[in-house]
């Protein structure tokens, strides 16, 4: 029995965890969304739109070969760790540039089909029972074990772990393809106060600017001002455009400023270069 890929269920993104006690609240793991299969060809390995990545997850495919059962489509995030052991997206990235993908651990999360079942009308609670009770010990592939306790307590935990953030889910939930309110993730963001040292217009983006970190290039924050707050900004940018470009940062369009602007920024937590990031104020010095 041939075992077809399933597009994946895509939580939406919220500013505050939910209340009650009908949601399971898990560690939002800082890697790529994986799907495994396993059918009568074999063990496959799937990004989340589909692209078969078998040979590149190749450790995290030899793990699935021990689970014992016929069939199954186990959903997962594949992540690389630092020596702390938190999750390492930066170096995942880099590793899968250099297709050196190695030490990878894929943390599951949900169960799809098993033994030629679909359980994607079966509530999530009852999938998860059904998965752990699969992964094997010692392994790297491993649970996502939930977080006790209220949303609030889960994401205050992770906030001060200095983790990217928590999923949580409907514990009732069937698995239906796309975004969906019945899962939701919060992020755990950071304020850092660094330089502006160029501001970047593309046409159909948003305005960014350019950061640097202790004179270090940490990536560029969207500008959400209003009009009289965006103008304030430009006429300041204005006065210091001209600067070379830093070495090895040649950018198209990018508009290079002269030493002394600098602003605070809000950021995902965690994070050595700025992600999901966007200016919050702005001064001069």
């Amino acid at each position: 029995m041939r075992v077809k890929f399933i597009e994946p269920m895509l939580p939406e993104l919220v500013d505050h965890p939910p209340e009650g006690e009908d949601w399971i609240h898990e560690i939002k793991f800082d890697g790529y969304r994986t799907q495994i299969i396993k059918d009568e060809g074999g063990i496959r390995l799937l990004t989340r739109r589909g692209y078969d990545w078998t040979e590149r997850y190749a450790e995290i495919g030899e793990a699935a070969a021990h689970i014992e059962a016929e069939t199954f489509i186990i959903e997962g995030e594949t992540i690389k760790v630092d020596d702390t052991g938190h999750p390492d997206f930066d170096a995942l990235q880099s590793a899968a540039a250099s297709h050196l993908l190695q030490d990878l651990y894929l943390v599951a999360f949900d169960l799809l089909h098993v033994n030629g079942h679909d359980l994607r009308n079966m509530p999530l609670a009852d999938r998860r029972e059904i998965l752990q009770l699969m992964i094997p010990d010692d392994s790297c592939i491993q649970f996502s074990e939930p977080i006790p306790g209220t949303g609030a307590a889960a994401y205050h935990l992770v906030d001060q772990a200095g983790l990217e953030g928590i999923v949580s889910k409907r514990r009732d939930s069937v698995y239906r393809s796309g975004d969906t309110m019945n899962w939701r993730k919060i992020k755990c963001y950071e304020e850092k106060e660094m330089e502006i040292i160029g501001v970047q217009r593309d046409p159909g983006q948003a305005v960014r600017v350019l950061m640097a970190d202790r004179g270090h290039y940490v990536g560029t924050a969207n500008v959400p001002f209003k009009r009289d707050k965006r103008k304030r900004l430009w006429d300041q940018v204005q006065g210091k455009v001209g600067a070379p470009p830093p070495k090895a940062l040649k950018k198209d369009k990018a508009e290079w400023l002269k030493p002394g602007l600098f602003g605070r920024v809000k950021t995902l937590k965690g994070e050595e270069k700025l992600r999901r990031a966007k200016l919050l104020d702005f001064w001069e010095e």
